[in-house]
């Protein structure tokens, strides 16, 4: 699945450096994700990166993107390949 920031983030700026995919952008007033992007870091990590640095705990999945870890692998390879 792609993750999905919610409506508490404070546009703090701790997930977007940490993202192997640069999937995560600034928005307005929220940081957004790219869901074609994100492979919740697999391929790269062996967890998203930018749920363990985010001080307001508002990433969470992404319920229109539900993906395997095959398919976010996939994803990623095609992504760095």
């Amino acid at each position: 699945m792609a993750l999905l920031i919610d409506d508490n983030c404070t546009a703090c700026d701790a997930c977007k450096p940490v993202c192997p995919n640069e999937a995560i952008s600034v928005g307005d007033p929220i940081y957004l994700i790219d869901p074609l992007r994100c492979t919740e870091c697999v391929g790269a990590e062996d967890e998203p990166q930018c749920k363990l640095v985010c001080p307001a705990d508002c990433i969470v999945q992404h319920p229109d993107f539900v993906e395997s870890p095959e398919e976010l692998l996939a994803k990623y390879e095609g992504l760095h390949g």
